[in-house]
């Protein structure tokens, strides 16, 4: 199989699988499906911008079947940024003004074979014209995530960014091709599938298309910041993951908030859950026991339950998990250590 059979084979492979995260998107009724749609949206005027790579590649397409590729990018950047405003802002349904930004695509689309196509100046102005257009919406969903981000959570910024960065690149790319700075024109396609490829690890994940979660609580940023110093102030003074039957019902109770709250500050802050954040106190709490000279003698059941840990193997997991080493060999290879 020679180095183009690959290259077609992987870019088809990557339109399949956009097309069924679009499809996906487009039924997924949990969360916020206004965001779902007009993500979904954003991959549809991408998959019409590559496929059209693609095709033109290896078949020689009319001008209104080019013109109609490219108007798949005329598409992309009004919903990029009407995905921002519905998942930063948290909007819930789409309003009239929103279709406003789809009046280019509509008309680019509908006179794709009257629009010149023919690789001479006009066409070549008409074609960066297009891409100034996504440029500017790019440059909008920037400014809007700058405005919103302390707003929301860590995890949906973090997303958003991303994803403007993915959509940037593909438009940096392919500007780059038309000046005449990147040469390997199917390379845009490589690209846009290694970058479908990324969004499906993520839904297969279950994380970023339920970055909603969250959205209903009413813990703005500066409470989740504050609630988190209170959460590590009790574990760290009280040590309270010392109990082996530690719930988050129980520290909510501590905490005086709802388990709800103490679920999405450690979410926002940690990056992990509450059996995992309790686990990492757990864990650092072992490694001091392991090398410690007084703990020298004792059985690594000991130390599991001095740590917090109900069983030894639910220990041995977690040890292994997070440092790499059985408990054992931790202690083998860092007990010259003193505390």
């Amino acid at each position: 199989m020679d180095t183009d059979t690959i290259i077609l084979v992987l870019s088809f492979i990557g339109l399949v699988q956009a097309l069924f995260l679009m499809l996906y998107l487009f039924s997924l009724k949990k969360g916020n499906s206004v965001a779902h749609k007009f993500l979904a949206l954003i991959i549809l005027g991408l998959t019409m911008r590559i496929g059209k790579s693609v095709l033109n590649e290896y078949v020689q397409l009319e001008a209104w079947q080019r013109n109609l590729g490219i108007s798949g990018i005329l598409l992309v950047g009004p919903m990029l940024l009407l995905y921002g405003k519905a998942l930063l802002k948290k909007r819930k349904q789409a309003v009239n003004q929103d279709y406003f930004h789809l009046i280019p695509f509509l008309l680019f689309a509908l006179c794709c074979s009257i629009i010149p196509n023919r690789f001479d100046l006009i066409s070549k102005i008409i074609y960066l014209l297009v891409f100034v257009h996504l440029a500017f919406y790019t440059g909008l969903s920037a400014y809007l995530l700058g405005k919103e981000k302390d707003q929301t959570t860590r995890q949906i910024t973090t997303w958003y960014r991303n994803l403007i960065v993915g959509v940037g690149l593909i438009c940096a790319f392919y500007i780059g091709n038309f000046l005449g700075l990147i040469p390997f024109y199917i390379g845009g396609a490589i690209f846009f599938s290694l970058l479908v490829y990324a969004f499906s690890f993520l839904l297969l994940k279950r994380h970023s298309f339920t970055l909603e979660k969250y959205q209903d609580s009413k813990l703005d940023a500066s409470t989740s910041k504050s609630l988190m110093q209170k959460i590590k102030l009790l574990f760290e003074n009280e040590e309270v993951y010392l109990d082996p039957k530690l719930t988050l019902e129980k520290v909510s109770n501590l905490v005086g908030t709802s388990s709800r709250n103490i679920s999405r500050a450690i979410n926002e802050h940690d990056g992990t859950n509450f059996s995992d954040f309790v686990n990492s106190f757990r864990i650092k709490k072992a490694k001091t026991l392991l090398i410690s000279k007084e703990y020298a003698h004792e059985k690594i059941a000991a130390i599991a339950y001095d740590s917090g840990f109900g069983n030894v193997t639910s220990f041995n997991l977690a040890f292994k998990a997070m440092t790499k080493h059985t408990p054992s060999s931790f202690r083998k290879e860092f007990g010259s250590i003193t505390t």
